[in-house]
């Protein structure tokens, strides 16, 4: 092997590239320091929005792909590498690559949508798809649920913004409602007062808005109470089972009945006659069927057409044959 002939040969491409490969080198570090420049005011500006961090990075990962990208096609095209063929190439794997990850693209989508317009957070405690549960991670893919049961569940972004969805956790306070159900003979003051007693018992509960509680419904076996009362979002559950609890316990200290379904059944003792008619049935008339009287208007209009053209047809012949002797004198 000639290392020699080898050396020379770089030497010469070294000698006639110069002013190429030193523009190389500059755009390459210009290049850098641009991008670098770009993504960081960028990242500024973003700061002072309050666009999800999560956003923030997906669309910093995209703007910066696509800075370098055109940064590497630049420093090909210096080079002298014809680029055309490259942009081709790129173009149909990325086309190729969209059509196989068409849903993926999809949910990256939503999932940019759900997180840029605070659908819900990481926290909350939503319904949606016939599920529920307290959201513990948001992707650009899927968000994943805890439900009260400590099942995980994994929902696709798409299922969730194509759907409805209950975000229980959207604001800081949340209503309890009940409903209670007692005797006819209830005094109905002891237990809206009982109610909102032990509603008022708990530190948890707001008293702003008051707690409420009416006489709603008079049912078939008993009367019902609609009630509710405020509390901070994450307290609903204890205020809930610390309501049911006591007004429980304080309907028995009252003696306060709750009752079961009833049932009112009453003995009939006096003797029950039934009206009868004596009188026969009558005798068959047969209905003249107007299908008939039809047929015969129609056989008797038939019937006088025929006639009608007979005596025309005759009379034509009886002028015919005068007319003919007529003609016969004149010749």
């Amino acid at each position: 092997m000639d290392w020699q002939a080898i050396w020379n040969s770089i030497v010469n491409f070294f000698k006639s590239n110069a002013w190429n490969i030193l523009w190389f080198f500059v755009i390459l570090l210009v290049g850098i320091i641009v991008i670098k420049i770009v993504l960081r005011l960028v990242k500024k500006l973003f700061s002072r929005t309050k666009i999800e961090k999560m956003a923030q990075q997906f669309v910093i990962t995209i703007l910066k792909f696509v800075l370098y990208l055109a940064l590497v096609l630049l420093l090909l095209s210096q080079i002298g590498v014809e680029i055309s063929g490259i942009l081709t190439a790129c173009s149909a794997v990325i086309l190729a690559v969209g059509m196989a990850l068409q849903n993926s693209i999809s949910n990256v989508a939503n999932g940019i949508i759900i997180i840029s317009n605070k659908m819900f957070k990481k926290g909350d405690y939503i319904i949606t798809g016939g599920v529920e549960g307290q959201v513990t991670d948001i992707n650009f893919l899927f968000t994943t649920l805890i439900t009260t049961d400590n099942k995980k569940i994994t929902l696709p972004n798409s299922n969730i913004l194509n759907g409805e969805v209950t975000n229980l956790g959207a604001y800081p306070t949340r209503r309890v409602d009940f409903m209670f159900s007692v005797a006819y003979e209830t005094d109905v003051e002891l237990v809206k007062k009982i109610v909102t007693d032990v509603m008022k018992s708990d530190g948890r509960v707001l008293l702003d808005p008051a707690p409420f509680c009416r006489l709603k419904v008079l049912g078939a076996s008993s009367i019902d109470f609609a009630a509710n009362c405020w509390c901070d979002n994450s307290d609903y559950w204890d205020v809930y089972y610390y309501v049911i609890e006591n007004v429980y316990n304080e309907f028995k200290r009252n003696n306060v009945s709750i009752p079961y379904n009833q049932l009112e059944i009453r003995e009939r003792k006096d003797n029950v006659v039934m009206p009868v008619t004596t009188a026969p049935l009558q005798e068959r008339v047969e209905k003249i069927r107007k299908i008939e009287e039809e047929r015969f208007d129609f056989e008797h209009e038939s019937l006088a057409k025929f006639l009608h053209t007979k005596h025309k047809n005759r009379k034509e012949k009886e002028e015919s044959a005068e007319e003919q002797p007529k003609t016969e004198d004149k010749q």
